[in-house]
Parts: C-alpha cells; structure tokens; sequence
C-alpha cells in the first residue's frame, strides 16, 4: 500500500472502539443480549451472496465478532442446495436452508438477514426484515425506485432496526482518507464532480420464453414486480430490464454517485436532472430484448448552484483520468470513477480502495493511497454493520439506509429523465416531479398483490 499523508484515525478503527463500549455494558433488544451471538442469514444466491457468504465466514473465524453464519434463502432450489453445501463445508458447521425468506423473518433465531437479491425485491425484502424486527443488510441499489427507498427508510427508523446499504467505499480505508482530504481543501473549492461507468456488455441476449425450470417459484422470483414469461433472459439479465433492474448507472453507477454525494457533502436531491441516451449497440446491432440504456449521458444540478454530470457506456471506449489504462479497476479492462475538479486541483477516486490528487496547472502527483488489485471492502463493510449492531447506533455506521437512498435515488432519477426524454423538474422535500404526471409515474410501480410495498409500513 502507498501513501503520502500521515493516517488519521479511521472509521474502522473508531467503530472497533465503540464495539469494545458495548460488549463492557450489555444491553438488550427485543429479548437478546447485545453480547449473545449473532446469527445471520443471507437471502439470495445470486453473484453478491458470494461477496456475503465469505465475509461472514470470515467474521466467523473472529471471536471478537461473535457472529454466526446460519442460514441461506433462495426461491431457486438448485443455487439454493448448492449453497447450503458449499457454505457448510466452508464453515465448518451446518447451515440451515430456507425456500421462503418469511421462513426467515420467523425464525426466532436469526437475528439479521442480508439480501444479494435482484434490485427490484430490495425494499421490500428491508421492510419485511424490519418489521420482523430483523437488522439489514442490502446490496446496492437499495431500491428499485424512489418511492420503495423512501419506505425502505422509513421502515428502519419506525422499528428501530440497524440498515446497512451495500455501498463498500464507504468503508474502505483509503477511501475515507481521499474523503478526508477532500473535505480538508486538498484541490481547493470543489465546483465539479462526474462520474463513469465504462463495462463492454457484449450481446445481453434475447427473451426466448420458455418451461419454468423445476424447483424455481418464477411467482416468488417476481415478487413485487410484474410476472412475465419466464426466460433465460428474465432470470439472468435482469439489470437490463426495466420492472427487475435499474441498468448500468443503477448497477455499477451508484457506488460512483455515492462518493460524488459523499465528497460534496450533499443530502438533498437535485431540482433539475436531464438525461440523454441510447440502446442501438443492444437494439440495433445485437438483436437484444436488453431494455436499459447501453449509453447515458446525465446532468444534474443542485438550488444552489452544485453540478454533477455521469456518463455510462457498454461497448469498445476510450477512457477518462487515467481510469483503466494508468489506474485499473477491479475488472481490469473497464473504465470506472469518479473525478472531482476544484480550483486548486483535481482529484479522482479509479476504483474501490484508491485515490490520487493532482495539484496545480502542472498537475503534480498529491496526496495518494492505493493497494495492489483494486479490493472490494467487503469484509470491512460487514465488520462495520456488526459493530453497529451492537452499538445499536444507526449512525455508526458507514454507508446508513438513508445514504442508500439518497444514492440509489440520483440513479432513478437519471433513468426517468432518460425515459421521458427531456428535462425533468423535481421537488426535493416531496420526492416528486413538479406538474409533470408522466415522470411521476416512474416514481413508483402498480403493486402486486400479496408483494405490496405499503405507504405506511
């Protein structure tokens, strides 16, 4: 790891402290000793249940951490068995299966549950999990559209439940560090910040409809959103579909939009958003049913002046600040940041665990800190969430629900700009737009019976 500035305490070290706190004056809630083992569940085999699965085996192996890998939940019974026996071997002890995630919520035994679902189950699983009187952890976008975040927050406020969002360079050490810095003037006054999303896609493929495969509640899978023929494509594309995903800025996106919000510390929506875009590489090119912009240039700005702008792309690109070819992403060929311009400087965050500044006309190296192959912080995201579950203290934690949120919700936001085609107004305070039905529309979705997200949760 490299750096130029003197280590502050971080976040992570602050938060073990706190933890110490607890365990010295136990505490209850809801009938179980803040000292007592946690027992979690994960609900959703899908890619990010593998990121879930290893951190809390990884918890496991700390006894500070006193924390208990118990059960996984799936409505797919093959990724369902797999994971129960693979995540067994691997920790060492039986781990229940659960085919319903309210087998879940009525487990007396399971004290906390985080989702690596499809986007569009994501608030409702939080609500549920809430009113349960289960602690939460979701992946990102912690909604599907405004209005479910909206309730999603709402939801761990009314019952007191500790929510994390899946937004992991909130606990990344240099990122912190960057933040820090940032906030400190390192570049001067900031009046500029955009982000990318550059990930060739290929062809996202074709809806064929098909058989239900056996042992997939398709009803289930649906959950809150429309119920379409089943197809490979539904199942395995669904980012790419509007009643499932969110798209790329909604995928990727939102880890970059976080720390856009984060470094110009702003807690409100935007009143003006425009958004332009394309899907020919999918539509024209490939023949796909991919239904999401594959290229969307975004603005946004602010009542008091503050812009932002992201730009998304799937397909051969140049790249930007360095991203990629100097400062490399996770995923070695794909151009992923964020940049923020100030009058002193420029700054640029290239991936999950670095930042570099850049000082001056001549733009001379600053303050920096990286570590080699770009991590994801996952495990320290998760040692964050359960330290807060035994502090009890909604703001120790990193990335805090209503972040999710605030987040989660520049992506919808440039989504409905991109569908309406134009630019849109939009009320901060009341989360809608102003005189404009059509976008409003957006804002929510037609409830399902038997999967409504509630106005009063």
């Amino acid at each position: 790891m490299t750096h130029e500035p003197t280590r502050q305490p971080t976040r992570r070290g602050i938060l073990k402290t706190l933890a110490v706190g607890a365990a010295s004056a136990p505490a209850v809630v809801r009938g179980r000793n803040l000292n007592d083992k946690i027992r979690i569940a994960v609900v959703g085999m899908g890619g990010r249940s593998n990121a879930h699965g290893k951190s809390l085996v990884e918890l496991e192996k700390d006894s500070s951490a006193n924390v208990e890998f118990a059960g996984v939940c799936d409505c797919n019974e093959g990724p369902r068995k797999s994971a129960q026996l693979a995540w067994s071997e691997r920790a060492g002890h039986r781990i229940e299966a659960y085919d319903d995630m309210r087998r879940v919520f009525d487990d007396p035994n399971i004290d906390a549950v985080t989702f690596a679902t499809p986007n569009h189950w994501h608030s409702l699983c939080v609500i549920l999990a809430c009113q349960a009187g289960k602690d939460a952890y979701v992946e990102k976008p912690g909604s599907h559209n405004i209005f479910e975040g909206r309730k999603m927050v709402e939801a761990a406020r009314k019952y007191d439940r500790i929510v994390q969002h899946g937004t992991q360079c909130r606990s990344s050490e240099n990122i912190i560090e960057g933040i820090r810095q940032l906030h400190d003037g390192i570049i001067g006054k900031v009046y500029f910040a955009r982000g990318i999303a550059y990930k060739i896609r290929g062809n996202l493929g074709q809806h064929a409809p098909r058989p239900v495969p056996d042992g997939l509640d398709w009803n289930a899978w649906c959950g809150p959103a429309p119920v379409h023929e089943f197809s490979n494509f539904q199942l395995r594309r669904w980012h790419w579909i509007w009643d499932y995903g969110n798209g790329e800025i909604g995928n990727q996106g939102v880890h970059q939009m976080d720390i856009i919000r984060w470094g110009l510390k702003i807690d409100d929506h935007p009143n003006q958003i425009s958004s332009v875009g394309t899907n020919f590489m999918q539509q024209e090119v490939h023949d796909s049913s991919a239904q999401t912009p594959g290229v969307l240039s975004t603005s946004m700005k602010w009542d008091d002046g503050r812009m932002i702008e992201f730009a998304v792309r799937d397909w051969y690109t140049n790249a930007e600040a360095g991203f990629r070819d100097k400062y490399p992403f996770v995923q070695k060929d794909f151009p992923v940041g964020v940049i923020f311009l100030g009058s002193e400087g420029t700054m640029i965050f290239p991936d999950y665990s670095s930042y570099y500044t850049f000082l001056g006309r001549d733009r001379e190296l600053g303050p920096h800190a990286s570590e080699p192959g770009s991590p994801i912080s996952d495990l320290p995201h998760f040692q964050n969430w359960v330290s807060s579950l035994r502090s009890r203290n909604p703001e120790d934690l990193s990335a805090e629900i209503l972040q999710g949120h605030m987040s989660s919700s520049l992506c919808h936001l440039a989504n409905i700009a991109y569908r309406v085609d134009r630019t849109v107004n939009f009320d901060p305070k009341k989360e809608t737009f102003v005189d404009d039905a059509e976008a409003n529309q957006l804002v929510s979705r037609p409830p399902r019976a038997a999967f409504v997200v509630p106005e009063n949760v």
